[in-house]
């Protein structure tokens, strides 16, 4: 029986890293990305330095 507790922790902690990457990752593409922001509309051309 202490073998399927092992298992069982394991399972735990690799969802858990998991979940942690997954939502690393997330906020990583929510980001507005730093640089140089070029907009085209109809009030014209606008240039933003972030």
């Amino acid at each position: 029986m202490p073998g399927n507790r092992n298992v069982l922790y394991l399972v735990i902690g690799v969802l858990i890293v998991a979940v942690g990457v997954l939502s690393y990752n997330l906020y990583k593409a929510k980001q507005e990305p730093e640089g140089l922001q070029i907009n085209v509309g109809p009030d014209g051309l606008k240039i933003k330095t972030k």
